[in-house]
């Protein structure tokens, strides 16, 4: 790239900036006044009050619920489909830009404006939240799984082609042994990622601790609104390491 594309895209760069900037209001002075608001709020949220903390355990113990089954579910739905969306796999084009769109779609609707729709179906409860996290789990899993196999190496299939197995054959011997560690990998991600979704579906409705959180904000009881904070913090953390741990035993199992 020469020197005078970067005359083109440094200016456009910082006008797009200038944009971005005025259309969301940034502002610090409004960021300033509202300082002593912030730490008014805070101080009304010390110290947590762990006595709260026994009613969050069902709470708690839910919203991992919604986030496993959320997870389950959308391996489910996104294994069949990726292999249409791939395009070293996919059977033609149109299958495979069907296929794609359907995931996009999937994908794009947010967890909340879904389980707001399926509060509205199935009424309030965890289940709602399982629908909304596996549908747009699904397009999201499905995109990397469909990734992952068109970045896989096309040798062993062209040899089962050769040898005259069918599709089915292919991505049984050729395909899956190729991608199902970074399969694992993008699952355990996305099983934390529901875990960190499901206690804001709580909010509308979805269960899990989230109601807990915004009960108590509506009755001003923030010191407990701090506890729930602390607990989901604890959650996301110790489902990180877990996630850490497990990643690295199947790295080095998949390299010995």
């Amino acid at each position: 790239m020469g020197w005078w594309s970067y005359l083109i895209t440094i200016p456009l760069a910082v006008m797009t900036l200038m944009w971005a900037a005025r259309g969301s209001q940034l502002s610090v002075a409004e960021l300033v006044k509202g300082g002593p608001w912030v730490l008014d709020f805070l101080g009304r949220m010390l110290p947590p009050n762990w006595a709260f903390a026994e009613k969050l355990v069902t709470p708690a113990l839910e919203t991992i619920q919604i986030a496993i089954w959320g997870t389950l579910l959308a391996m489910v739905m996104a294994t069949p489909l990726c292999f249409l969306a791939a395009r070293n796999i996919s059977p033609n084009a149109f299958v495979f830009h069907l296929v794609r769109q359907i995931l996009n779609i999937t994908r794009g609707i947010n967890e909340i404006i879904l389980a707001l729709v399926f509060v509205a179906a199935v009424g309030l409860g965890p289940f709602a939240g399982v629908i909304a996290l596996a549908i747009h789990g699904a397009g999201m899993l499905g995109k990397f799984f469909a990734e992952s196999i068109e970045e896989i190496d096309q040798g062993p299939i062209e040899a089962l082609r050769s040898t005259g197995a069918g599709p089915i054959q292919v991505i049984i011997f050729g395909v899956i042994p190729q991608v199902v560690t970074a399969w694992i990998a993008v699952c355990l991600y996305r099983f934390e990622t529901n875990l960190r979704q499901a206690t804001v579906l709580g909010m509308v409705g979805a269960g899990g601790i989230g109601f807990e959180l915004v009960g108590s904000m509506k009755l001003f009881q923030y010191q407990d609104t701090a506890t729930c904070i602390v607990v989901i913090i604890a959650m996301v953390m110790l489902a990180d390491y877990t996630s850490n741990k497990l990643r690295a035993w199947i790295q080095h199992g998949a390299r010995s």
